[in-house]
């Protein structure tokens, strides 16, 4: 595309560019932050730079001004897909989505710029530019992951001061100081940064809202928990608490707060949190070997009370993994060549169920896994959701398996009824939030039996599944290797409003594969065309394959066994053994969701890298490395995500189940605001308990307080932010 593709491009995301100078950073015009240009007006030959902050939709750009910050920015930048540079450069640009960032410049004790999150009344240069001495700019074809500002700023600092150390500069100035005192400054600096963290998890303080507690409770754990000096405790106080307290307090106002805390009596000792762990910083590993002093090896947490940390955000599915050779492919490409809106996801999704009911009773690895899968693809309404359900259905139907498609669960016995008439049964269910929903809300006989059926069938593919026996009746019989597939569908924000803690851990969601499709794609001319030969001649070919012998075949089939390479046995066992440790280290932490996924995972790699195995050549397939890492990449990712977004969307505890039932009520209410006398009769709560959810959420980035005017006195309220509604969307960083 040339400039002007781009530009358009850009703004089609929500973002504005500024024209440049060719080869060149300056803008072209003087009044370039008022401009709202379209991509007509932009010169042939121009560089483009990209507005931030908020003209742009609150587009950010952290800018790695120095090779220590780009070797350390994995280790302490939220993850982002998006990463931009030029040859000489790479990766020194990370962007992010950041409601309310502000520009903040970083040096080392020499100057020299470090990093630098640029926002408001910025603008960085994109592909497809080119630099002064000929280089081309990356160009930013990825999205930006949603970050809240103040978890940003508080990563980009960390980062900073880890180059500091890194260069050495604070060890060298160790160096020039006796022992003892090179100790003590080591342990000052150690404490310090605890002590930072250990403020950046308190609520700041609000107008209206016990800020004064909130504050002095601030400046208390500076001065009496962690014993550090008054004057020291100030500086801190108004560099890494007073920035988010809304308003922020006067410097008078913060000494006062730092009096009361050296003054007046306490209920704990004197350095409870100084005593309480470990002299280590937070979040910065530094060597002090050689100056008398303990090398610091690793880092830790520096306080049992702090919330756990989030787990990594790994963004959505990479495209490419959305492929899969052979039968798959073919399927894939067939449906987005001919749907009105081509979702590559959808498309995935129902390609790889066709194959698995395909497949079912036919085939297994020499393991007896099978290929039943329980698929979840999550989009927003007319994204494309029906049109692979269509074709599955077209395709079964032209080689005789059309009664293997069932559309919803009834109940738990309608499940097991289909079973028994066919086998193999392949269930699309459009809205399967709504069932979860009733599941975890209703716990009645009904949909408590369509989930212990699910759960139950799952487990059963290789075995004989006994029927109910109803009163008064004959023995039902049995189900030979009953074979499920489920292509459920939903919409993002309903799916994750049905999860709960129970959902999480009954062993259902393990047994999903979770695909998000993120943005609609544009729409295309619908084309009728008829189903390629080569897919029906495949499809066919598995409705004709009988293995085993015999007279009850179809009733007692012996699937045929499809054998691993060397290579492909080895990565399956060592990606068993990872997931083993993985689920061994949520056991230690007391994680009940975190052992439900991971004991699942090895389970669901083989099964994928027997269906990548058979959609690639049916009549003589092998499990091979090809088969073993697409799977073993697969199921590790959505692994994280599903773990990732399971944390941002459901209660840990009863409080945080009570931050998110705020957020709902905001949610429904028109523009995502309420007046706080109406936001706090809904919630039905105490008045203290309501102020600390909304400090909390404020903390978070997930709301906003606000100010309307009225004829009496300004009226206070609160505005769901674009943060918070990105999570329920289950955009996150995709």
């Amino acid at each position: 595309m040339d400039a002007r593709s781009w530009v358009a491009n850009y703004r089609e995301r929500g973002w504005f560019a500024v024209p440049l100078r060719p080869r060149s950073k300056s803008p072209a015009r003087r009044d370039w932050t008022r401009l709202r240009l379209t991509p007509e007006v932009f010169p042939e030959g121009c560089n483009i730079g990209l507005i931030l902050g908020e003209p742009s939709g609150w587009l950010v750009d952290v800018d790695l001004d120095c090779p220590e910050a780009i070797e350390l920015a994995d280790q302490y930048l939220p993850p982002t897909p998006a990463i931009t540079g030029r040859p000489s450069s790479p990766k020194s640009h990370r962007w992010y989505i950041a409601v309310g960032a502000t520009t903040a410049k970083h040096t080392d004790r020499n100057g020299s710029m470090i990093v630098e999150i640029r926002s408001t009344g910025a603008q960085t240069v994109v592909g497809p530019s080119i630099h002064p001495d000929g280089e081309p700019y990356d160009f930013l074809d990825s999205e930006p992951a949603i970050v809240p500002a103040p978890m940003l700023a508080v990563c980009v600092k960390a980062l900073a001061d880890a180059v500091i150390v890194k260069r050495g500069q604070f060890v060298a100035s160790l160096a020039q100081e006796p022992d003892s005192r090179a100790a003590s400054r080591s342990i000052d600096y150690n404490l310090e940064q605890r002590a930072i963290a250990y403020l950046a998890a308190m609520p700041p303080a609000i107008a209206g809202s016990n800020g004064h507690s909130q504050t002095f409770a601030a400046a208390t754990a500076l001065v009496h928990g962690f014993g550090i000096e008054p004057e020291r405790a100030l500086a801190i106080l108004q560099s890494e608490y007073n920035p988010r307290c809304q308003p922020p307090w006067s410097d008078r106002e913060l000494q006062h707060k730092i009096n009361q805390a050296v003054i007046k009596p306490h209920d704990r000792p004197f350095g409870w949190l100084r005593d309480d762990s470990p002299m280590e910083p937070a979040g910065i590993a530094v060597d002090l070997s050689g100056f008398n002093t303990e090398p610091v090896t690793k880092v830790v947490q520096v306080d049992p009370d702090l919330p756990k940390p989030m787990p990594e955000d790994p963004g959505v599915l990479p495209e490419s993994l959305l492929r899969c050779p052979g039968f798959i492919a073919e399927v894939m490409d067939h449906c987005l060549e001919c749907a009105p809106y081509p979702n590559t996801v959808m498309a995935f999704c129902g390609a790889v169920s066709l194959q698995a009911v395909l497949a079912g009773r036919r085939v297994r690895d020499p393991g007896d896994n099978r290929t039943n899968l329980y698929l979840l693809g999550l989009a927003h309404s007319a994204a494309g959701k029906d049109w692979p359900r269509k074709l599955n259905m077209q395709i079964l139907q032209q080689v005789g398996m059309a009664d293997c498609v069932g559309e919803r669960f009834a109940s738990g016995e309608g499940i097991q009824d289909s079973l028994f008439l066919t086998e193999s049964t392949l269930f699309q269910t459009d809205e399967i939030d709504g069932l979860l929903q009733s599941i975890n809300k209703s716990r009645d006989a009904r949909h408590e039996q369509i989930m212990s059926t699910l759960l139950t069938m799952y487990s059963s593919a290789n075995s004989v599944y006994p029927m109910r026996r109803k009163a008064g009746k004959e023995a039902a019989g049995v189900i030979n290797q009953p074979h499920l597939v489920v292509f459920g569908t939903a919409i993002p924000n309903h799916y994750y409003a049905a999860l709960s803690e129970r959902m999480l851990t009954n062993g259902l969601f393990a047994r999903m594969l979770i695909f998000e499709c993120g943005r609609r794609g544009k729409g295309q001319e619908p084309k009728i065309r008829d189903i390629p030969d080569s897919i029906r001649d495949t499809a066919a070919w598995w409705e004709n394959f009988r293995p085993g012998a015999g007279n009850l075949v179809d009733w007692n089939p012996t699937p045929a066994i499809v054998p691993h390479d060397d290579s492909a046995r080895q990565l399956l066992s060592d990606a068993r053994v990872n997931a083993e440790e993985m689920y061994d280290a949520a056991e230690e932490d007391n994680d009940s969701v975190g052992t439900t996924v991971w004991g699942r995972v090895s389970e669901q790699t083989r099964k994928l890298a027997l269906i990548h195995a058979i959609s690639r050549n049916c009549r003589d397939p092998i499990i091979d490395a090809e088969s073993a890492r697409w799977a073993i990449e697969v199921v590790e990712h959505q692994t994280r995500r599903m773990l990732f977004m399971a944390a941002s969307h459901v209660a840990e505890n009863p409080f945080h189940g009570e931050c998110l039932r705020l957020l709902e009520k905001l949610r429904k209410a028109p523009e995502r605001t309420l007046p706080h006398s109406v936001l706090l009769k809904r919630m039905k709560m105490e008045a203290k308990v309501f102020h600390q959810l909304i400090d909390t959420l404020v903390q978070q980035g997930d709301l906003n307080i606000i100010s309307a005017e009225t004829a009496g006195r300004p009226q206070r309220g609160y505005r769901m932010t674009e943060q918070a509604m990105a999570k329920e969307d289950g955009e996150g960083t995709g």
